[in-house]
């Protein structure tokens, strides 16, 4: 497995992964040893090409699959008697990886803090067509910086990166946590704004491997990051939240999101925000999941979707089987190994079990990186509308969710073409009907239940590959009731963390800033948007 590389060398890591994007990359890194050389545009392509967001065997195998996928019960694991500790090595990569650029993740904070250091040597001529790259470079840092916060709570975050802007090292305080979601929602708004306001240019759309400078999709995708964080908080700053919220949505026309054109059938791969393979890329998860967590889960499959006859089911499971006198016999029916089956009953057991699909999520190479999705913007529109606008507004909104959600399942599926898969073709539309209508999946009941088939199903569609929002969003609304059994788990591990402990690195090189924190730092202490 790949491990840690210096931050010396960290230009040398852009070099060697930027080979496929059809460019010399020496057009970009004008002196890859030294950040204050390079341009923002090679920064931030740089900094989009990020394994943490990609779909990629490290960020899949030691993180999702170990911690928040496992938190939230979208992922499959061994039901031994530390599944609910945190992985210290693990969290640790990915502590780092937001930092600094060491072959896992880009190290957005360290691009970020160097394209400000590119930036400010500009001719002031030159910088007004690179504006556009750092507004987009600020978005792209705040959806993972917000990430960090829902993992961790405070982080250091404006004196970091410091080894960037002032070439030395100084360890950098701790922000608070409420303080940046502030900071984050305002700096997205003025971001939306300005992409609302300004054209794109040759040189943004040259170095966007994410959005190809489509100014349209980054306003419609900072309105949508913003509208994520406002419900985040919801539940504890809900005056906040509500006249955000309202005001983007009673201003449509001002304020685009990554909703579909709020269309079933809608196309993913040109609405959502999606981190496509480069074109050299070869790789796919099928080790990622096949080395533990490959078995669907069971309230996702047993009680969410078989009793509703899910149309997303096919794509995203498979039926397994036993090998039977030389023969592959498949089992009869979908169905998950109940979450209480003990780790030997589960060694036994699984062949009688469903498996996440192969073609969709293990052998498919041109699975995306997930960043938000027309569906998950409906589901929290449908929330919005539920607690603070017109129930019926709300039912519109879900309905059309749930729709977005097939779609993208089977846009998932759809795009693994040859190697002998043959595409699940799109279920008519009287069999999506059906499950949106159904009596449990469909729009019905007092008002706390609508907000619970809202939560579910978001929970649902964000699944094993956004498991970290799925984590996110348990955490804040409590939905689904998960059973997480305790029997034999390690003292003081007999159930999951509420966030995650700070990683050893900030207790040993970070210590005084560290001692500012250190009350708060503990497994079961909660986020600041937790209720």
């Amino acid at each position: 497995m790949k491990k840690l590389i210096t931050n010396t060398a960290f230009f040398l890591v852009v070099l060697t992964t930027f080979i496929g994007c059809k460019k010399d990359v020496a057009d970009k890194y004008f002196n890859p040893e030294k950040a204050t050389t390079a341009s923002p545009a090679g920064l931030f392509t740089a900094m989009l090409n990020n394994d943490r967001i990609a779909a990629k065997y490290w960020h899949v195998r030691t993180f999702l699959s170990q911690m928040p996928g496992v938190y939230a019960q979208t992922t499959y694991a061994a039901n031994g008697n530390s599944i609910y500790k945190q992985s210290d090595p693990y969290s640790q990569n990915y502590w780092d990886d937001f930092y600094v650029p060491e072959g896992n993740g880009s190290g957005v904070m360290a691009l970020y803090r160097a394209m400000e250091v590119s930036y400010s040597k500009l001719p002031e001529a030159e910088k007004a067509t690179q504006a556009t790259i750092m507004q987009a470079a600020k978005v792209v840092l705040i959806e993972q910086a917000a990430k960090m916060v829902d993992l961790w709570g405070d982080i250091p975050y404006a004196e970091a990166g410091s080894l960037e802007t002032k070439a030395t090292i100084n360890p950098p305080k701790f922000d608070e946590q409420k303080a940046l979601y502030t900071q984050f929602i305002s700096d997205l708004t003025a971001a939306a704004a300005y992409f609302k306001a300004n054209p794109t240019n040759s040189s943004f759309s040259k170095a966007d491997i994410l959005l190809k400078g489509n100014v349209n999709l980054w306003a419609s995708y900072a309105n949508s990051l913003k509208l994520r964080l406002l419900m985040r908080i919801s539940k504890v700053d809900e005056n906040t939240a509500r006249t955000g919220v309202l005001e983007m949505l009673n201003n449509p026309s001002n304020y685009a999101l990554v909703d579909g054109g709020s269309n079933g059938s809608y196309n993913p791969g040109v609405s959502d925000i999606l981190l496509q393979p480069l074109t050299n890329s070869t790789s796919d998860l099928h080790d990622a999941f096949l080395e533990g967590s490959w078995y669907a889960t069971d309230y996702m499959l047993n009680t969410v979707m078989l009793p509703a006859n899910d149309p997303r089911i096919p794509v995203i499971y498979d039926k397994y089987g036993r090998m039977v006198n030389g023969k592959f016999v498949p089992n009869a029916n979908y169905r998950a190994m109940p979450v209480t089956f003990t780790t030997t009953q589960q060694d036994n057991s699984f062949p009688d079990y469903s498996v996440l699909d192969s073609a969709t999520f293990l052998f498919n190479q041109k699975l995306p990186g997930i960043v938000i999705t027309a569906s998950e913007v409906n589901f929290l529109k449908a929330e919005a509308f539920e607690r603070w606008g017109s129930t019926t507004a709300a039912k519109t909104a879900y309905d059309i969710a749930l729709r977005q959600s097939v779609t993208f399942y089977h846009y998932l599926n759809s795009v693994n073409q040859g190697g002998g898969y043959v595409n699940v073709p799109m279920p008519a539309s009287t069999v999506i009907d059906t499950w949106v209508n159904s009596a449990s999946a469909g729009y019905s009941g007092t008002a706390t239940d609508k907000l619970a088939k809202i939560y579910i199903q978001k929970w649902a569609h964000l699944g094993v590959l956004q498991s970290m929002e799925a984590w996110s969003e348990y955490r804040r609304t409590g939905y689904p009731v998960l059973t997480f059994p305790s029997n034999g788990k390690l003292a003081g591990f007999d159930t999951p963390p509420t966030r995650l402990v700070y990683p050893a690195s900030e207790m040993t090189y970070n210590s005084v800033n560290y001692q500012a924190v250190q009350a708060k730092d503990t497994r079961k202490t909660k986020i600041f948007w937790q209720p």
